[in-house]
């Protein structure tokens, strides 16, 4: 007789569904000793719950869910897109407006990179849009000290190798020469760490400006470095193919950074 499915859902992914933590952060949150399920602190994520379990993080009831939502941010120059930095360094959740909920960003933009950031209060939506299977293209404008050449590009059109990572094909075009800088377009679907930095420096060319215009469908256009602009939940729906969203508001989310300068 085969063995009945348990019900209810994992509970890692519970809290990742409510924007407590991604799944993998939410694992490590429960191996800690922080999570409880009806009174009693719990020690595995192999546990599924029902919404009859009483969950408590931190002390702290778990709320119910909210909708799915998500926000474009212009991410400037020298913020660390995590929550805490060990060497002190301003985080973007320094620089989100105060009424902003919490958020998780979909991938990352490193220290030097600024443009499109996205962030999500659902767990499940960041690891959508982060898997490489979800194939959208992201394109960045790039800096490089140097004279490139077509030529000299060509390698990464085809896919390249950098000290043993594998770098899948990009969509790489010459846009201008300027002074001893190019500027460069560069497509590419799978975004692995520092991919554009450590490729073009594998030609002995030197990022000094790296700028993220898009992701997927979602565009940079003219958002000024720290704004915040929400998705409304219809575009949301329609792009992401979600069930049962929110209709829209009115007027999406527009917000400025709250730190000044």
């Amino acid at each position: 007789m085969a063995q009945k499915t348990p019900e209810g859902d994992r509970i890692a992914k519970v809290l990742a569904r409510a924007g407590i933590a991604s799944r993998r952060e939410a694992e490590r949150m429960i191996e800690a000793g922080r999570v409880r399920v009806n009174g009693a602190v719990i020690e595995r994520a192999a546990l599924n719950v029902t919404d009859k379990d009483k969950i408590e993080v931190d002390g702290k009831p778990l709320e119910a869910p909210e909708a799915e939502r998500l926000w474009l941010y212009h991410k400037p120059a020298g913020l660390v897109t995590s929550h805490r930095d060990d060497q002190g360094r301003p985080t973007i959740y320094d620089d989100l407006p105060e009424e902003m909920p919490r958020v998780m960003s979909v991938g990352r933009l490193d220290l030097n990179s600024e443009g499109l950031l996205l962030l999500t209060n659902d767990g499940a939506i960041k690891r959508r849009l982060e898997l490489p299977s979800t194939g959208w293209l992201r394109r960045y404008r790039v800096r490089v000290k140097g004279r490139p050449t077509d030529a000299l590009l060509e390698p990464l059109r085809k896919g390249t190798s950098v000290e043993g990572v594998d770098y899948q094909p990009m969509i790489v075009s010459l846009d201008r020469q300027q002074g001893a800088n190019a500027w460069l377009t560069v497509g590419l679907r799978e975004g692995k760490n520092r991919e554009i930095r450590r490729t073009m420096e594998s030609l002995g060319l030197s990022v000094n400006r790296l700028i993220r215009v898009s992701y997927g469908p979602f565009q940079l256009g003219q958002m000024k470095p720290g704004e915040v602009q929400e998705i409304r939940p219809r575009v949301l729906r329609d792009q992401l193919g979600l069930e049962g969203a929110e209709p829209d508001r009115p007027k999406p989310q527009r917000s400025r950074r709250k730190r000044n300068g």
